[in-house]
């Protein structure tokens, strides 16, 4: 869900510089630690910024996304929201982010889970490399700033910039599992 469908960094990144006077840009983050370009604060104080009442109505989008995520269900694909969110943030996460720009999506199709590898379809989008490591799934990694040096391919992964590759792509994949499934 984070940095996959809604763009949780550039929330966060905002929430951080604004409450702590910083200018960290979106590139400057290289590592799945949000907290390392912030020197002089706490990962507490970075970390808490999610947690904070409201802060998940702040969050928007990615584009594309919610139609991509539409057509898919329309043409009969099942899918799921799979996040880690801590329980503490879930319930505002889901009414004033995933609800509200997915109002087609019910808590029907959330899993939360922090081993998304246990989870069991024929894709996973993610932009965390060790949710998709793994997997039994085909999986897509949404380029992101901390994952941009890795090695997708060379890993079993497709990376993608947007929506509008992925919307792409999921036939190229149904078409391909099917191939597989016939030669079994």
């Amino acid at each position: 869900m984070d940095d996959t469908i809604e763009q949780l960094l550039r929330a966060w990144l905002r929430g951080v510089n604004e409450r702590y006077g910083r200018s960290v840009r979106y590139e400057d983050v290289t590592s799945w630690d949000v907290s390392k370009p912030f020197p002089g604060l706490t990962r507490e104080q970075v970390y808490a910024i999610p947690d904070e009442p409201g802060f998940w109505g702040t969050v928007e989008p990615i584009e594309g996304a919610a139609e991509a995520i539409r057509g898919f269900m329309d043409a009969g694909h099942e899918v799921y929201i799979v996040t880690a969110t801590p329980y503490i943030s879930v319930a505002e996460k889901m009414d004033d982010l995933l609800f509200r720009w997915f109002p087609f999506i019910t808590w029907d199709q959330v899993i939360i889970t922090k081993r998304k590898q246990l989870i069991r379809g024929d894709v996973l989008i993610d932009d965390g490399v060790h949710n998709l490591e793994g997997g039994d799934y085909f999986k897509i990694l949404m380029t992101a700033p901390h994952n941009r040096d890795y090695d997708a391919e060379s890993n079993g992964m497709i990376r993608v910039d947007s929506w509008k590759e992925i919307e792409k792509l999921i036939p190229e994949l149904q078409r391909k599992k099917e191939r597989l499934e016939n030669d079994d």
